[in-house]
């Protein structure tokens, strides 16, 4: 399967049947959310939307009759297992931001979970309800979900194989409140600064140790 960075909470993730799953499809052109990603023209099979904010929930930019996932859920759709998980977006149970879904599904054997706009470490609970965790899509930009400290503290809970960060500030998500990714590495190792968008995982070329992916958005 093979996973690409599209922007901000965006990815695309292809299994090898070319199935195509897209989390948090974002939206361009509006005053805000001030993102100057490109334009999403991508089709998929299907999409997680983690909550309703616009830079999260813009599924009519999906092409193609993709199947909408969100909320409390769970579904086998095109031979892949998908489980809606319910959070907050914030850490006082939801009064601020509302309530935000956490994904995990599996796709060739590569269990894939996407934290959305998290705003809390999870309870042991609702880490025991993810189950194993091959590559966890973490925000860690703070301020709108959880911050570089929890989002460390959060991976060591989960203890994932492969950590992909999103939903920080780049020069082309300008929010001024988010932190850059930098500080999320600070004091880390086994970080990969990978110079492309895509990269491709299968069972059997997992890393043994925990390791961090840092992804160029492809838009």
């Amino acid at each position: 399967m093979k996973i690409k960075y599209v922007g901000h909470s965006c990815f695309m993730i292809t299994s090898d049947a070319g199935n195509k799953v897209i989390t948090d499809p974002y939206i361009t052109g509006v005053p805000w959310p001030p993102l100057k990603y490109g334009e999403i023209k991508e089709s998929a099979d299907i999409i997680t939307v983690s909550h309703e904010h616009k830079d999260h929930s813009n599924v009519a930019s999906i092409q193609g009759n993709p199947q909408v996932l969100k909320g409390k859920m769970t579904a086998v759709i095109k031979g892949t297992e998908f489980k809606g998980i319910p959070t907050h977006h914030d850490n006082v149970g939801g009064k601020v931001r509302g309530d935000n879904t956490v994904f995990i599904f599996e796709v060739d054997g590569v269990r894939v979970c996407h934290l959305g706009d998290l705003g809390h470490l999870l309870s042991a609970e609702q880490v025991a309800e993810l189950g194993r965790v091959d590559i966890l899509l973490v925000p860690t930009g703070g301020f709108y979900t959880i911050d570089a400290e929890v989002a460390t503290q959060l991976c060591d809970k989960v203890k994932p194989k492969v950590i992909i960060p999103m939903h920080y500030k780049t020069d082309k998500s300008r929010d001024t409140e988010l932190d850059g990714v930098s500080r999320f590495l600070e004091g880390k190792e086994n970080v990969s600064k990978l110079n492309v968008s895509e990269v491709e995982f299968t069972p059997g070329d997992l890393p043994a140790r925990t390791q961090i992916m840092v992804l160029e958005s492809a838009l």
